[in-house]
Formats: structure tokens, sequence, C-alpha cells
């Protein structure tokens, strides 16, 4: 498919990460009522991690020139009591490290769990660009080794402060679960944060061209993230749902895209398993292990759109297994890995090896860009109980900047049904995002929002929006606040289609 540096323009503007072609080609503090009150397992670790005091003070607020400070975590996820490696450059003559957990807190968003003592600052050489693949990487030694003992699983930020400032950036990092059974599996998508990076000059999308054809091919994780504050998407498409998930006190695991690609018993006997706000980038491990998952009784949910859209494959880099992203898309032809026997890596609905995205999430990706309003057309759903929302109810900007919908003739593991329709319109073309909630022959539940904004608007609530609003209103953050907490809790007590079958 044609490839557009637009979209690209406008993920950098907006920090939100778009998809792929263009067409054609503060959740509340209290609990409303919500349709599924299953009681949880008792106690819930998730609960008593968020009962503990929060750190206000977490973000960054003055992130300082780009070569003020920045760094990588050289293991993308690591279990509780692990080591990891921390690679840092910095114009400063020192800085110090601060490792907070993200959840809910009382509203805090964050607890701060660790924080080092001051380290020696040093700057560090630019980026190398690997010939061929265009892959970039920082290689800087190991600036200091963080000990993970005692770190309650979950996702983190690891804060880094310029002495004497300003300088601040994140490097982000999963501790992750090492079994989730009984617990809703919420996923890190690495891969796509870091197909998305441009530091260095280089991303899976563009190169210092601004085109497609300078594009890297492989990328990997052995690098800071380019935007301001070093978070690559989390914060906008992932700790919105993760404070809401924890505030409601659901046993909960995580993991990242990688874990799931590389363990295939993780999500043995999971409740849940679901994909965030933009989770483009899957290999083929990825894929048949969740889908595995589903069809023993796990329930999926996409919060998201374009998701499992590009099939990618792990390989090594210097600092370890599974760091290099391997994506060559329509150069697929060219990649050593295929000549060699390897699944191309190209979209998942493309051939060689056609498998559309429809058959595991119901849904498909169908454009961008788009800014719609949200039209309800089944307000009797289970899934809407206690919003108040009403045939033909609409919630402005809730759809975009890409979407999906139900293909007419896409395949799906099993019957589904509409929650919403809404209309868009494409560069000229009419079409229809859906959100659509489905099940399979296990009894598991498949749920998709159809819109990239759906996490973004969790957190939309003020007139005009929130942080990250795109113009969405209270009313959007309300509507989407209710629909996640049915959702959640819904899919925590089993697998949904025994309880809420497709009719």
């Amino acid at each position: 498919m044609a490839q557009h540096t637009g979209r690209r323009t406008f993920l950098g503007l907006a920090v939100a990460a778009a998809g792929l072609t263009a067409c054609g080609s503060t959740p509340a503090a209290t609990e409303p009522p919500v349709a599924d009150q299953q009681p949880l397992p008792s106690p819930s670790p998730t609960r008593a991690e968020n009962d503990r005091p929060g750190d206000a003070d977490w973000r960054v607020t003055a992130p300082g020139p780009q070569d003020a400070i920045e760094g990588f975590a050289d293991r993308v996820s690591v279990l509780p009591g692990e080591p990891l490696g921390l690679h840092v450059s910095t114009t400063a003559p020192g800085f110090t490290v601060s490792a907070y957990r993200m959840g809910w807190y009382g509203g805090a968003r964050a607890r701060l769990v660790w924080r080092s003592e001051r380290l020696p600052g040093v700057a560090r050489p630019g980026p190398t660009v690997a010939a061929g693949t265009r892959t970039v990487r920082a290689d800087w030694p190991r600036t200091t080794t963080v000990d993970t003992t005692g770190w309650p699983e979950g996702g983190y930020l690891l804060r880094l402060d310029a002495v004497g400032g300003p300088g601040q950036r994140y490097v982000p990092v999963t501790v992750r679960s090492r079994e989730t059974a009984g617990r809703t599996v919420l996923v890190n998508a690495v891969a796509t944060w870091q197909a998305y990076n441009e530091w260095g000059g280089y991303s899976l999308y563009n190169g210092p061209t601004g085109g497609y054809g300078t594009r890297a091919l492989e990328v990997v994780f052995d690098r800071p993230y380019r935007y301001d504050d070093g978070a690559g998407l989390f914060l906008v498409y992932e700790a919105p749902l993760i404070a809401l998930a924890e505030r409601l006190g659901l046993p909960l695991g995580y993991a990242t895209g990688t874990d799931l690609a590389r363990e295939p018993e993780l999500l043995r006997g999971a409740a849940a398993v679901v994909s965030l706000g933009h989770d483009e980038y899957w290999s083929n491990e990825q894929r048949q292990h969740v889908a595995a998952a589903r069809d023993a009784g796990t329930n999926l949910a996409f919060l998201g759109a374009n998701c499992c859209y590009r099939r990618v494959r792990y390989e090594p880099s210097a600092l370890g297994p599974d760091r290099t992203v391997v994506c060559w898309k329509s150069d697929y032809r060219d990649d050593p890995g295929f000549r060699a026997g390897r699944p191309a890596t190209t979209d998942f609905r493309d051939g060689p090896g056609a498998d559309p995205e429809s058959g595991l999430l119901g849904v498909s990706y169908d454009g961008y860009p788009v800014d719609a309003p949200y039209v309800v057309s089944n307000p009797g759903h289970w899934l809407l109980a206690g919003t108040g929302a009403v045939a033909g109810d609409s919630f402005p900007h809730l759809v975009g900047v890409e979407y999906d919908r139900v293909p007419p003739a896409g395949p799906a593991a099993g019957p589904i049904e509409i929650v919403a329709s809404s209309p868009v319109v494409c560069d000229g073309r009419r079409s229809r995002a859906d959100s659509a909630y489905g099940t399979v022959a296990g009894g598991a539940g498949v749920f998709a929002t159809g819109t990239m904004r759906w996490v973004e608007a969790l957190d939309a609530d003020g007139p005009g929006g929130g942080r990250a609003d795109h113009g969405m209103d209270h009313r959007a953050g309300a509507f989407t606040r209710q629909v996640t907490e049915n959702l959640l809790r819904a899919f925590a007590a089993g697998p949904a289609g025994h309880r809420h079958p497709v009719a």
C-alpha cells in the first residue's frame, strides 16, 4: 500500500500515533453502577497497591533540549527482582533516576518506588546507522544497573533528571507478570512505539528525506524515544486505561507484545487480554498465542484501531534477544529472513500467507485520517449499561484519527453484533467506524472499539476535553469510562460469551 508522510507529521504534532495508509488505499474517583458487578478475587493485589499513597510530581515538566538528557533500558521488560541496565547520555555533570509505577493511586497516577543516588553524567556520541537496513542504534555503554527487587508488576516510567537542569526524560519499562491465570492482562505495545520512533532520523515510516523510500527496514530498542518526554506512545495510548483498570481493583497482569510472542504459555488461564490504544505491529507468534488463549476462553479487548495490522519478526540486537523489530513491508522480497524461509514481514491481510486481522479482532482497519462523531446504534447493549445513551446519541471527535469497521465479507471467528456504527468520510470516501462485540465457540468475548481515540477519551473530562482531547468533551469521557468499566468487569469474571452471548 502507498505510504503518506502527512500521517507522520500529524503524529509528531499531536504526539499521537497515526496508522498506516490514507483512506481508500481524570477518571472519576467514584465508581458508578455498571452492568457486571461480579465479585472480584480477594484480596486483590491491585487494590492493595493502589491504596498506597501516590506521588503527584512524577511528570516531566522541564525536558530541556533534546540532548540535555536521554536514555534507554537494555531490557524492554523484566520479572520482579531482575536487573536492568540503563544507558544514558547527558550534557549535565550528573543525574538521578526515579522509578514511578503507573496506576491510579487516588488520582495521582503514579507511585515512586525507587530513586537512585546522584550518578555522573557523560555526553555520548550520536546515533549509528546501519547500511542496508538503515537501522539506528545508540552505541552507548551501560551507565548503571537498576535492581528491581521489591518492585510490583506494572508499567513503569523511569525519570531521568539532569542535575542543574533543565533536563528530564522518561525511560519506559514493564515489570511483567510471570503467570496470568485469573487476571486481566494489559499489554504494552512496545513494537508499535518503536516503529514510530524517529530518534536518530529513521523510523519504520520515514528517513531523513521524510519519505517512505528512505525509511528504516528494521528498528531496535537500543536507542531512546525521540518524543519530548521520552515515553514513546505510553502516556497517550496506554496510561489512561491503566489508571482506570487499577482504580477498579481488578486482578491485573502486565506484559509486552514481545513477551506474548516469546512465551506461548504466558496467557494460560488468563481472564482477558487488553490491547491498548495503538497496537499495530504484531509478530506471527504473538498472534498465534493470543488466538490460542481466546479459543481456550480468554476474553480479548481491542481498545484502539488499526491493531494487528503489520506483521513483524523479532531478532536479537547487540544487547540481547528480541530487541530488533523487522518489518520490510512492501520490500519483503529483499528481506534476508524471508529469503531464508521466514514469513513475510508485510501486512497481515496481504500475501504471501495472508491472514486478515478481522479473523482475530472481528473488525478491520479501514482508513486514515478521520475526525467524526461516535454514534450509538445499539443503546440496549449490555456494554452501554449505565451510560444513559439512546439510539443516535453522538460524541464529537471520538472517532479518529484511524478507524476500523466490520468488513462485509471478511473472516471472523464467530458471530458479531455492532454496538455503535459511526458514519465517516475519509478522502471523500463514505464509510463507517464500528464498535463490535463478538463471541467464539469456547465462550470468550471479543470487543473492538473501532477508533484510535478511545483510550485518550478516558481522560476527556472538561468542557473542551482533557489533556489529549482532540476536542472531545466531558460527555465523551464519561461515556467511554462507563463502557470500559462494564467491559473490564465482565471480562474479568470469565468467558463473557457464557453470560453475554451474541443474539
